[in-house]
């Protein structure tokens, strides 16, 4: 139920988001399509001794692309912006499908590495979006059903992966995940059509144009910056747990389209279990409790899961790390984490909010694959699921950490946008 207070029509808000949510539920449909058959290709290939390796080169190819958003941004706006790197993304894929199919095996890397970059892009453009049309209020009750309705997407898709993986052959689910992008786009831009399109605000310096990704919005709003650091720690908790998972997984289903199968099972499960989230638990919790408490609540599971997965090393325990995580961080953390934006300018919502949940993200998976590879290279380490808990034990210890920093600082911004506006 929206805020009766809310001094703007709930009507403005609900349509807009329903579009969005509906948007999401086709692009969550197809990742599924991507995220386990991408993996599943990759590894029988490069076995998962490689996946630190393509994790390392994929921030580099995320900052390209996050770049090349950044100059659409500028020239073209944040409509025919959404629209060119979601065709981009759709041809990246089927482009990659024919090169697999021809047995050109570095297309499987390539692959990996579109698609940790094409599904964040696209959402945080959508959130940007959202973000310019609720208020804080509307955002609080409705962001958490908004995932859930990408959660139903995602439910959808992983069904099929396991459905088809077997009969049509795990190359295939590829050219599935690459249409959906089609519908996601449709609902988008339905969505801009009935609001409008945000634009920069009238008074934004002239050098705010040339800050292609938004950097310098990082020296003048300390709370962008602790949201950064907070988003780096929780993508070591997602790269290591995954990590984890994978290889475990891996060393259990060596079949590819058995694994596929049993992949596509995995991330059904966790989209059910955060569309319970989404739909139910973030709305409460937002509701109920201050944000603070919803901030710092998340952190302490991720230690529990962590803890359970480092001292009972299992495939089970270690896919019950990863999917705590990413039903946490895809419900109550998204849904608590982006009214953070609302009240921000343009280019905090649509530049300064992409080199965070898309670089941000990328980068911290990254740099810790990076990490890995390289002391295991020297001999330092052995790669081993103990290891990667252990780290994200720590990792999620750092969030927590960090969490009070972001919320004293959005109280100061908070009051320092109170006290411009009264005056």
């Amino acid at each position: 139920m929206l805020p009766v207070d809310s001094p703007d029509s709930p009507r403005r808000s609900i349509i807009p988001a329903v579009l969005i949510g509906l948007s999401a539920a086709f692009l969550f449909c197809g990742y599924e399509f991507i995220r386990s058959t991408a993996n599943t290709l990759f590894k029988q290939a490069y076995g998962k001794e490689g996946l630190p390796y393509v994790m390392a080169v994929m921030p580099l190819g995320v900052l390209l692309m996050l770049y090349g958003y950044g100059r659409c941004l500028s020239r073209f706006g944040p409509r025919r912006t959404l629209l060119i790197t979601s065709l981009l993304s759709a041809a990246a894929i089927f482009a990659c499908y024919a090169l697999i199919q021809a047995e050109i095996n570095i297309a499987r890397a390539v692959l990996y590495i579109v698609r940790e970059a094409y599904v964040v892009l696209i959402t945080e453009q959508l959130w940007s979006f959202l973000n310019s049309r609720l208020n804080v209020a509307h955002a609080r009750a409705l962001n958490g059903p908004i995932c859930g309705l990408g959660s139903i997407g995602g439910i959808a898709g992983a069904t099929a992966v396991v459905a088809y993986s077997k009969t049509l052959g795990t190359t295939t689910m590829l050219v599935f995940g690459a249409a959906a992008i089609l519908p996601a786009l449709g609902f988008a831009l339905l969505a801009y059509r009935y609001c409008g399109e945000p634009l920069p605000e009238a008074h934004a310096p002239a050098s705010a144009r040339s800050d292609t990704l938004g950097v310098r919005l990082f020296t003048r709003e300390r709370m962008l910056f602790f949201l950064l650091l907070i988003v780096i720690a929780t993508q070591v908790i997602s790269s290591v747990t995954d990590l984890a998972y994978q290889g475990a997984l891996q060393d259990a289903y060596p079949d590819a389209n058995e694994q596929n199968a049993v992949s596509g099972r995995f991330y059904f499960w966790l989209n059910v279990f955060s569309a319970v989230g989404q739909f139910l638990i973030a709305p409460l919790l937002l509701w109920l409790a201050p944000l603070w408490l919803a901030l710092a609540m998340l952190p302490v599971v991720n230690v529990g899961a962590c803890l359970y997965a480092w001292s009972v090393p299992s495939l089970f325990s270690f896919g019950l790390a990863h999917q705590a995580f990413k039903v946490i961080d895809y419900s109550v953390f998204r849904a608590a984490k982006e009214p953070l934006y609302i009240p921000l300018s343009f280019d905090a919502r649509f530049r300064a909010k992409e080199l965070i949940d898309v670089w941000g993200y990328r980068f911290s998976k990254g740099a810790t694959a990076t990490l890995i590879a390289l002391f295991a290279a020297l001999g330092w380490i052995v790669q081993s699921a103990s290891l990667f808990s252990a780290v994200a034990v720590a990792a999620a210890g750092v969030w927590l950490a960090l969490t009070p920093f972001l919320i004293r600082a959005r109280s100061k911004e908070e009051g320092g946008l109170t006290n411009s506006t009264s005056s």
